[in-house]
């Protein structure tokens, strides 16, 4: 069953801008997928984050053995938007996981919590020893006595946005309720997806996922992909030597399949899996692009408040040892995107390619952190937006 405010398609309008990719409403959705063969699919149309009464009520009715969270407004870029999208983000998230995990135990259920995080709970500072562990820290505490004890603790959150602060919150409801109440939960800390398919969405055109290319929701390898497709100079923030975890969607949904089928006990703390396969640089990603398909790069200042330079190493042995066997940035599947958005390249917008969305404000330290990331840019390598 299919729990959904459509709250994402409310958002395009607002924003007036459309996935690239044509997304059929709801129900050809359901329709088109039962067409093919596939299972009936129930769909209740509601807001978890405002709706709680009814939440509890469906709960209780369904009775369902597991619940994948991913009712949450995702992108970065949007939270920074302006106050009302940072409001939105923090209300819709943070109300939503909550409401989830109290309709759990006011229902008494026993129910296993799969939830969409990130890999941005742990920030991107420039500096890193050592690899990412997946959630938790071992820490030596100095006692009254001039000795230590050791203790496991969540892995410090460093989030980068507002988007990324209320996924470094819910971290915490989901350990309070699992030690209060023992909630099961399996927290995936997700690097960023790339490609749009999965096997089950080619069944059918009207399958078809969402291909986001605004500078608000289109992740970074969709969006040089796309823009590439259209002729459209690679967008490349900063010096591009930002270091991100990818993951591909079809490894992304197999993933969420791995924790269903192995979930924790009551007695256990939550699980956090590190859900990524690779890392790679910004600027290195666009130049894999660009060589593959011709397209020219555009460096142009960070809208961001980040660290110039990373180094990003990441543990993801969980989800490897669950049977997880990656697929990694290769040519073909490039070329599979490229040929995608060139099927639609006819409903794209290119005046809302461009990410306008600035993490501070002129008058904070905005005007600066512009000017600090373009002097590290070669003058010669800045080219004009369309």
């Amino acid at each position: 069953m299919i729990v959904d405010s459509l709250v994402r398609r409310k958002t395009d309008i607002d924003l007036g801008v459309k996935s690239l990719s044509p997304i059929a409403n709801i129900f050809e959705r359901l329709q088109s997928w039962e067409q093919t063969g596939g299972s009936p699919i129930g769909f209740v149309q509601l807001d978890i984050a405002t709706e709680y009464e009814r939440l509890r009520d469906l709960l209780a009715k369904e009775r369902p053995d597991s619940i994948v969270h991913c009712a949450e407004q995702r992108a970065a870029p949007y939270s920074m938007k302006n106050s009302t999208t940072k409001r939105y983000t923090v209300h819709n998230n943070i109300n939503g996981t909550h409401n989830l995990l109290c309709a759990i135990v006011e229902t008494g259920l026993d129910i296993h919590v799969v939830h969409f995080g990130t890999m941005g709970v742990y920030g991107y500072g420039g500096l890193q020893r050592g690899s990412i562990p997946e959630g938790y820290l071992e820490v030596e505490i100095p006692d009254g006595d001039n000795g230590t004890s050791r203790k496991q603790i969540l892995y410090p959150a460093d989030p980068g946005s507002v988007y990324h602060m209320t996924k470094s919150l819910d971290q915490l409801l989901f350990y309070f309720y699992n030690k209060n109440d023992r909630v099961r939960v399996t927290d995936l800390h997700q690097g960023i997806v790339w490609g749009t398919n999965t096997v089950q969405t080619k069944r059918h055109p009207k399958l078809i996922n969402r291909f986001d290319y605004d500078g608000d929701y289109g992740t970074v390898l969709n969006r040089f992909l796309m823009q590439s497709a259209i002729g459209y100079p690679l967008t490349v923030h900063g010096t591009g030597g930002q270091t991100r975890a990818f993951i591909h969607i079809t490894d992304s949904v197999r993933c969420v399949q791995l924790a269903l089928e192995n979930p924790p006990n009551n007695q256990e703390k939550v699980n956090i899996f590190n859900q990524m396969t690779e890392v790679h640089k910004i600027r290195d990603l666009a130049t894999k692009v660009a060589a593959l398909t011709g397209a020219e790069i555009s460096y142009l200042p960070n809208p961001r408040n980040e660290a110039a330079e990373n180094e990003l190493q990441v543990e993801n042995q969980h989800l490897l040892n669950l049977g997880l066997k990656p697929t990694t940035l290769s040519e073909g599947l490039m070329t599979e995107l490229v040929d995608v958005a060139k099927r639609f390249a006819y409903r794209c917008d290119p005046t809302r390619v461009p990410c306008t969305s600035a993490w501070l404000d002129k008058g904070r330290g905005g005007e600066e952190e512009v000017m600090s990331a373009t002097s590290m840019i070669p003058l010669g390598a800045l080219t004009a937006e369309l």
